[in-house]
């Protein structure tokens, strides 16, 4: 039961970042088409502290 409940929670984490990092990308896109340099950087240091 414990493992399980373990495998669970990994399986969670690791779908959370999967969504943080898609989300992240549809936001650097917008970013990118908009020219928006200030926000492009904000977001690129916010996808490595991700990685």
């Amino acid at each position: 039961m414990n493992r399980n409940r373990q495998e669970t929670r990994a399986k969670i984490a690791e779908t959370h970042r999967a969504n943080l990092r898609k989300n992240l990308q549809r936001r650097l896109e917008v970013a990118k088409a908009k020219g928006d340099e200030q926000l492009i950087r904000m977001l690129e240091a916010e996808a490595n502290y991700l990685s």
